[in-house]
This record gives structure tokens, sequence and C-alpha cells, in this order.
């Protein structure tokens, strides 16, 4: 078999031989979830009451979602989401009142523990748009090769190609791998929009780059690189600076930010850790939610004739509860999160920029349809639940909110890891200099102990 250039390949095809295999592995690999119980193994490391188990400590971020009584039981409590010990909503409410954008401050914030001083902030700007460049040719050699639909799998390959470009890649003292994340900070949005550029020209699409502009802030930069006539409104950017704070961190328990410890401890490069953190972050489960939560929205639109008729969208989501209709899944996507019981703060503070940016689209109708649907579902989801609360993710509203700005779904989740890096990098520089130890969790073994049966009597 040869690779071919149209990627039709025979090394894709799912061949009888493979599906014996599949069929072999099938026999000797399945665990029966009541085991996880009888070992007391807490499964995607929480308790049962949704825990998380304590594996670390940090500085950087925190969340408070519930409150513990005496006893240990749960209470539900509106959340709130601390950078640095400072409630995230206060970044974006602080810089919005004096007429600031606020990503580069939170990062800031996030890396080195301090809001800054005016002049702090601006060495800081200046420092990253000093990095906010790529090699030379390395569009052309890199990013157009085979470029996928997928984004993130670009991006991971041009960030591990930036290791060869570095003098100093395996340098992991606190200065070098400082000098390295800002690097990849500054670059991160430049990669995901010609990742995305590549992307189009190999569907046939005209392709246009342009190179961002030190004096703008990162979310300017971004849509101005986007669109073919780089323009772009003051509103829009604002949102689009809004959500880049409000997902720049979510404390060090996150799948990719965890994922960023454990690799991180055994002592590897800056490269190889961001890159782990993209892959974790790529999953549907974790960076992907939003794009459900559109297709569930359009699969909405598309059954519910009278979008203002409660009775129409109750009924609806009542099919898709009990699998009938969308994916027949069960879920109500955007509805109910992992860690927040109540509320989540960064939909709280979102939805304030969600109507305003609506109002400027005239997109008026279809917000009132999220509206209806947040409401009855959670409605819906409490009952069947036995809840007294129940929050709105902040997926329900952001894929909404790009679609508003124009973003393709494409670079969803590549926007994403344009403001978590921020994270990242605070908590690789944090694993560096207080982990000191290899992250190795146990797993328990339920195979039985068996002899060795020689080939002629198997």
């Amino acid at each position: 078999m040869i690779w071919k250039e149209n990627r039709e390949n025979a090394y894709c095809e799912i061949t009888p031989a493979i599906l014996s295999l599949k069929e072999q592995w099938e026999k000797k690999n399945y665990i029966d979830p009541r085991l996880y119980k009888e070992y007391n193994v807490k499964r995607g490391l929480r308790n049962e009451d949704g825990r998380g188990v304590l594996t670390g400590l940090t500085r950087v971020a925190e969340i408070q979602s519930y409150n513990v009584t005496a006893d240990e039981h749960i209470l539900p409590a509106d959340g709130i989401l601390y950078y640095r010990g400072i409630d995230c909503r206060e970044l974006v409410t602080g810089s919005a009142a004096r007429g600031r954008f606020a990503f580069e401050e939170a990062a800031y914030l996030l890396l080195f523990g301090e809001l800054p001083t005016s002049e702090q902030l601006r060495d800081f700007c200046v420092q990253l748009a000093s990095y906010r460049t790529l090699p030379t040719n390395f569009f052309r050699d890199v990013i157009m090769k085979a470029p996928p639909r997928d984004l993130m799998n670009t991006m991971q390959r041009a960030i591990l190609t930036l290791f060869c470009y570095d003098d100093k890649p395996n340098d992991i003292g606190l200065e070098n791998v400082l000098r390295q994340c800002l690097q990849l900070m500054s670059n991160m949005p430049v990669l995901a929009i010609y990742a995305y550029q590549a992307w189009r020209y190999s569907q046939g699409e005209s392709l246009f780059i342009h190179v961002p502009l030190p004096e703008l802030s990162t979310a300017e930069n971004f849509l101005r690189m986007l669109r073919e006539d780089r323009g772009y409104t003051d509103l829009e950017a604002r949102v689009l600076d809004v959500a880049l704070v409000l997902h720049a961190d979510h404390g060090g328990g996150n799948n990719s930010t965890f994922t960023n410890h454990v690799v991180t401890s055994s002592g590897t490069d800056t490269y190889s850790a961001i890159a782990a953190a993209m892959a974790s972050l790529k999953g549907p489960r974790h960076g992907g939610a939003n794009n459900k939560v559109m297709a569930m929205m359009d699969d909405i639109k598309t059954h519910v004739k009278d979008w203002s008729d409660e009775g129409c969208v109750a009924d609806y989501l009542t099919k898709m509860l009990n699998k009938d209709a969308f994916d027949r899944s069960g879920l109500i996507y955007g509805l109910g999160h992992a860690v927040y019981t109540r509320s989540d703060p960064r939909c709280e503070v979102f939805r304030e920029y969600v109507h305003h940016l609506a109002a400027e689209k005239g997109r008026e109708r279809e917000l009132a349809l999220y509206t209806s649907v947040e409401t009855i579902g959670k409605q819906l989801l409490m009952e069947r639940q036995h809840k007294a609360a129940l929050s709105t993710n902040i997926d329900f509203y952001s894929g909404f909110v790009y679609e508003m700005l124009g973003l393709p779904m494409e670079l969803y989740t590549p926007l994403f890891a344009v403001a978590r890096i921020s994270g990242w990098s605070a908590h690789r520089m944090e694993e560096l200099s207080a982990g000191g130890k290899l992250i190795r969790p146990r797993y328990e073994c339920v195979e039985e102990h068996r002899s060795y049966t020689p080939m002629e009597k198997r």
C-alpha cells in the first residue's frame, strides 16, 4: 500500500482483518462498572457526590460552586471563578469601565499573580507584540501542508514544529520556559487564523493572509486577521475580548490543564506540554461543547414551528430528553455543568454582552429562542433529576456569540485555545517551580493472574 496525495488511502480502510482483531480485543477487555465501586475507584477523579478528588495545590485559579455542611452535605451555590484570588467578573467590569481590553490584563494576572500597573501592562503588550511572528516560510512549509478541517491538529503540528526553531527547546529553566510560553501565547491566534485560511484554500477558496498589528489587542487582531476586509466594530472586539477572559483558565483540575500538569511533571519541553494540552482540549467532552449546542439549536429551529410558543418548545425538549429527537442522547446541551451547581459565573457575565451583540446584529428573535430553551430546559431537567438548581454553561451561549461574530465553527475550539494557553502557561510555570514530582496515579489491575501457555498448547 502507498499513500496517495488525495488521501484516499488503503491505509485508512477498516479491513476484515481489523474488524476481526477488534472482536478479539472486545473478548478480554470489558471491565464491569460495578468493580469501580468495589475497589473504591473515583471514576474521572470524582467522588460520588461530584466533588473532584484533590490531586494538587495551585495559586493560579479557583472555582467555588457549592457549600459543604458540617455533615458533608452539598448545598448548591452561585458559582465564582477566581483568577489569583480575584473574581474574573471584576476583570471584565473593571476594564470595561475604563474602555480598555481585558484579556492581556487577565493573562498578566494569571502568570505573575498581581494586576499590572498601566506601565507594566503596556510593557507586557509590547513584549507580546514583539513575539507575534512566525519563522520565515513557516506558513508555506508547515501550516499549508495537508491542512485538515480540524484546525486543532494543524495548530498542534505547528507548535511541535516550533521546537525545531528554538535554540534552547529542552531548557526548562523558568526564564526560558517563560520566554517560550509568552511566544506561544502571542502566536496562538496567528496559528489559529492561518490554519483556518490554509484549510479554506485547500477547499478551493481564495487565500488571503493579514499580518497582526502590534498596537492591537488579541481580540482585535483575531478579527482583523480573519476577515478579508480587516474590519470589525468596537462591540465585536469587546465581546470577543470578554470571551477570551472568561476562557483563560478554569482551575487546575480541568482536563487540559491537568494534562499540562501531568506532562510538565515529566520534565519535558514546553512545546510538548502545550501540544498535549491542545490534544485534550480538542476532545468534544472538553473544548467542543459549544459545537454541540449550535447543532442542537439548529435542530430545534427546524422542528419547532413557533419559536415563541413555550408549549411547542417544551414538547420538543421533552422529546429530546426521551431520546426521541435530535441525536437521541437524552441531553440538552449547554444546561448543567460538571462543577457548577446553581450558576456558571462565566455565563452570567457573558449574558449581558450576548444581548448587546444580538441587538446590534438584529438577532433578537433567535436570542429569545435561546432564552426559552434555557428556561424551559432547566425546569424539565431539574424535575427529572430531582435537583433544586441547575447552572447554564457558558457553552450554551458562546457558540451563538461566535456565529454572530461571523466566526466559522472550525475556529470555535481553536479560539478556546487562544484564551486557555494563558492559564496553561501559568500552570506549567507553577508545576516546574513547586511540583517536583512525577505525577503518576495508580490503576488497580482486575485481571486474574495466570501462567504462560506454550504455543503448541494454546
